[in-house]
C-alpha cells in the first residue's frame, strides 16, 4: 500500500475537470475488474479521467494526489491485464509540462512510483503484446526517473521512420525507413564509460537482468547482438540508475522487448529493430553528431556532441548500410558539407570556405524579412539583386561588394511578394514587382524610376476592372517569336495574364482551367521563344505557350510526362528554370526535397534528378546559376528551413550548406547565392575563396 491522501482531501479540487465521485467510481470498477468476466468496464472511465490528469500535456497538482490510489488498484491485477494502464501512467510521468510535486504529496507520489515500477516490470516479464512492449518498457524506465523514458512521446515502433531533435540547434532530422530489421548490428556498441554497481536481488530489475542472462536462444536477436544484451543486463542489474547513458537504457529497452514480447518471434524482430536506436545520428543542419537517445529525449541529461569522426546515420542512409565517419577533405576537393559560423562558411573539419555577407538595410528595412528576390542585369554594369518584403519597399544591392545600389524603391502599400527582371530593347532590363493587393509596378532598377504610362503609382499596372485584388504569386518574362517580350503575372486565384511591359496592359491570358498558381518560371525553348511553367499547389504542373492567342491551344508547349510523375511519386510544389550551355531545362520540386529535371521539348525527365532529403523537405525553394567556369548548379532548400543543397546536375555532386537563418527565398548570379530570410538577406559564396 502507498501513502495516500484521504479520498475527500481538498487536493481533489486541483483535478482538472474530474470530480471525487468520478474517481471513486473508477476505483470501484478497478477493484472489481479482476473478478469480472470481461473486466474492462473501467477502461472508458479511465480514459475520460486520464484526460483530466493530463490536460493537453499539462499535469495538474491533483494528479499527484489521485495517482497513488489508482496505482494501488492496478497493482492488484493480473500482470498482463494492467499493461495499458502502466503505459498511460508512463505518459503522465513523462509529460512535457509537469509541475513540481507539491511538498505535501511528495512522499505518497514517490511511494506510488516505486509500486508502479515493481508492478509494471512484473507485467513486462509476464510477456507484453509486441505492439505494446516497447511502450511498456519505456514506462518502466519512466518510473525510475530516467530521462530517456521521454522517448515514449516520440517513438512509434510500428512506423519505419524516426524523428530526432538536434540538441545543438533544435533542427529536426527524420531518418526514413530506419526501423528496418537488420540481421547484423550496423555499428559497434560502445562500452559503458564506468561499470554500474549491481543492486540487490530485491530490485524488480534483478529479474529483468536474469531474464536477459538466461533467455533461450530462440528469443534472443542473434549472437551478433551480444554486446547490446551485455549492456542491457548491466543497466538492469544496476536498477536503471539515472546516471546511465541514454543509449545504454535503449539497449535495455530493446533487449527486454526481444526477450519478453509476445508472440515471441515478433518480439525478437522488434527488439532487433529497436537495437538500431543505440547508434548515433549526424544533424543535417549543424553537422554535429549526437546519440540517437539524445535526439529522442527532451532535455537529455549530459547530452553533448560526439566527435565528427564518430560513425553515424546520415541523410539518405539506413540500417541496411553501415554508417560512415565524416569523410576527410582531400586537398583541392570541394567540401560536401558546410555550415555558417558567424560571418564565415566553414567545412565540417573547420576549414574556412568563404565569407557570408549580410546585405545592408535588409534587416532594418524589412522587419518581417526578405520574402522575394530577383537578379537584374544591364549592359556595362554588374548584375544587381532586388529584394522585397513586408514594408512594400524594394531594395537594390550590388552582390559583389554587398552595398546598396540606390535608395529604396518606395510606393507599394502592401508586402511585395514577387519580383522579376524584364529584358528591354538594347540589353537593359526593367524590374517588375507585385504585392499582396495585386498591384504590379515596373521600375528602372538602376535609376529608381517608375516606368509607367501614368505617373500615379498603383495605376501603372492593374488587373482588369471587376477582378477582386488578389496576391501576386508569380512574375516572369517571356519572349515570343514575333520579337516581343511580355511580362507574365500570376495570382493565387489562378489569373495568369500576359502584359505589355511598356504600358502594363493585358494582351492575353493563360491557365484556362483557372487553378491557383503557387510558382511560375519562364523556360527558354529556343532563341526568341519562351514557355511558361507553373505549379498549381495541388501537386500538378502545367506548361503553356504564350505565343498562341487561344489559351486552350497548346502551341509548342509539351506537358511533363504524367506517367513519369506518377512513377516517381513526385507532387510538384515549385518550378524553376535551369540554364545550360546547350539548352535550358525545367526543374520541378516537391515538398520532400526531391527535384526532377525535364526536357521542355519532349516532356520527358532528364537524368536521375535529386533525391528527397530530410534537411530540405517542406515548401520548396529553388534557384539556378551558371558559375564563371561554366558549371550549372541548382540550389534547393525549403521555406522556413535552414539547410541548402547545391546540386550540379551534370556530375551529380551535391554540397550541403547549413545556415543560421530561416529561409524565405533564393536567387543566384554567377558564384553568389542570395538568401532572403526571416531577418534580412545574405550573400553566400557558391565557390570556395
Amino acid at each position: 500500500m502507498t501513502a495516500k491522501l484521504p479520498l475527500h482531501s481538498a487536493r481533489w479540487r486541483d483535478l482538472h475537470g474530474v470530480t471525487v465521485d468520478e474517481l471513486a467510481a473508477l476505483l470501484e470498477e478497478m477493484a472489481a475488474a479482476p473478478a469480472a468476466a470481461g473486466g474492462d468496464a473501467w477502461r472508458h472511465r479511465w480514459t475520460d479521467l486520464a484526460q483530466g490528469l493530463l490536460d493537453d500535456g499539462t499535469v495538474h497538482d491533483g494528479a499527484y494526489a489521485a495517482l497513488p490510489h489508482l496505482v494501488d488498484a492496478a497493482a492488484r491485477w493480473e500482470p498482463r491485464r494492467s499493461v495499458d494502464f502502466w503505459i498511460d501512467l508512463g505518459c503522465v510521468v513523462t509529460a512535457e509540462d509537469r509541475r513540481p510535486v507539491p511538498a505535501d504529496l511528495e512522499a505518497g507520489f514517490a511511494a506510488a512510483l516505486r509500486l508502479a515500477e515493481r508492478s509494471a516490470v512484473r507485467s513486462l516479464l509476464a510477456g507484453a503484446p509486441v505492439e505494446s512492449a516497447a511502450s511498456l518498457a519505456l514506462s518502466c524506465v519512466a518510473f525510475t526517473g530516467h530521462h530517456t523514458a521521454a522517448a515514449l512521446w516520440s517513438l512509434t515502433p510500428s512506423e519505419p521512420e524516426v524523428r530526432l531533435t538536434c540538441r545543438g540547434c533544435d533542427a529536426d532530422t527524420e531518418l526514413p525507413d530506419f526501423l528496418a530489421d537488420p540481421a547484423r548490428p550496423p555499428f559497434d556498441v560502445p562500452e559503458l564509460p564506468e561499470p554500474l554497481d549491481a543492486l540487490s536481488a530485491e530490485s524488480p530489475w534483478a529479474a529483468v537482468a536474469a531474464a536477459l542472462e538466461h533467455a533461450p536462444p530462440a528469443r534472443t536477436p542473434g549472437q551478433e547482438w551480444g554486446p547490446v544484451l551485455r549492456v542491457a543486463r548491466d543497466v538492469a542489474a544496476a536498477g536503471v540508475p539515472r546516471a546511465a547513458p541514454g543509449w545504454a537504457v535503449l539497449c535495455l529497452v530493446a533487449g527486454v522487448v526481444a526477450v519478453t514480447g509476445v508472440p515471441r518471434p515478433a518480439g525478437r524482430e522488434l527488439g532487433r529493430r529497436l537495437m538500431s536506436l543505440t547508434g548515433n545520428f549526424r544533424c543535417w543542419n549543424c553537422e554535429r553528431t549526437w546519440t540517437i537517445a539524445d535526439g529522442l529525449a527532451d532535455d537529455p541529461a549530459g547530452a553533448r556532441p560526439l566527435s565528427p569522426d564518430t560513425p553515424a546515420w546520415t541523410d539518405g542512409e539506413g540500417p541496411a548500410a553501415p554508417p560512415k565517419p565524416a569523410p576527410a577533405r582531400r586537398p583541392g576537393a570541394a567540401a560536401t558539407r558546410l555550415r555558417q559560423e558567424g560571418d564565415s562558411l566553414v567545412a565540417v573539419d573547420g576549414t574556412p570556405w568563404g565569407r557570408v555577407a549580410a546585405l545592408p538595410d535588409s534587416g532594418s528595412g524589412f522587419p518581417g524579412g526578405v520574402g522575394s528576390l530577383t537578379v537584374v542585369s544591364g549592359p556595362g554594369r554588374p548584375p544587381l539583386v532586388a529584394g522585397g518584403g513586408g514594408t512594400g519597399e524594394v531594395l537594390v544591392w550590388n552582390p559583389v561588394d554587398g552595398r546598396l545600389a540606390r535608395t529604396p524603391l518606395a510606393g507599394h502599400h502592401e508586402p511585395v511578394c514577387a519580383l522579376t527582371a524584364v529584358p528591354l530593347p538594347g540589353g537593359a532590363s526593367a524590374l517588375a514587382s507585385g504585392d499582396d493587393s495585386g498591384t504590379i509596378a515596373l521600375w528602372d532598377a538602376a535609376e529608381g524610376r517608375l516606368l509607367a504610362a501614368r505617373p500615379e503609382f498603383g495605376q501603372a499596372v492593374r488587373h482588369p476592372p471587376g477582378h477582386r485584388p488578389d496576391a501576386v504569386t508569380g512574375l516572369c518574362a517571356a519572349t515570343v517569336p514575333d520579337g516581343r517580350t511580355l511580362l507574365v503575372s500570376a495570382t493565387l486565384r489562378g489569373a495568369v495574364r500576359l502584359r505589355d511591359p511598356a504600358t502594363g496592359e493585358p494582351v492575353g491570358r493563360l491557365n484556362p482551367y483557372g487553378r491557383p498558381i503557387r510558382s511560375m518560371a519562364g523556360v527558354p525553348l529556343a532563341s526568341g521563344h519562351t514557355l511558361i511553367a507553373a505549379s498549381d499547389g495541388r501537386g500538378g504542373v502545367e506548361v503553356w505557350d504564350p505565343a498562341v492567342d487561344d489559351p486552350w491551344d497548346s502551341g509548342a508547349a509539351v506537358q511533363p510526362s504524367r506517367r513519369a510523375l506518377d512513377e516517381a511519386g513526385h507532387r510538384v510544389a515549385a518550378v524553376a528554370v535551369v540554364p545550360g550551355p546547350a539548352r535550358s531545362l525545367l526543374a520541378t520540386g516537391d515538398d520532400r526535397g526531391g527535384v526532377m529535371l525535364w526536357d521542355p521539348t519532349t516532356g520527358l525527365p532528364v537524368g536521375d534528378g535529386l533525391a528527397p532529403s530530410t534537411g530540405t523537405g517542406g515548401v520548396p525553394l529553388m534557384t539556378a546559376a551558371v558559375s564563371p567556369d561554366g558549371r550549372t548548379v541548382l540550389v534547393v532548400g525549403s521555406r522556413h528551413g535552414h539547410g541548402l543543397r547545391v546540386w550540379e546536375p551534370e556530375t551529380g555532386a551535391v554540397r550541403h550548406i547549413a545556415l543560421d537563418v530561416t529561409l524565405a527565398c533564393l536567387a543566384a548570379t554567377g558564384s553568389h547565392l542570395i538568401v532572403g530570410h526571416d531577418r534580412g538577406a545574405l550573400v553566400v559564396p557558391l565557390a570556395e575563396g
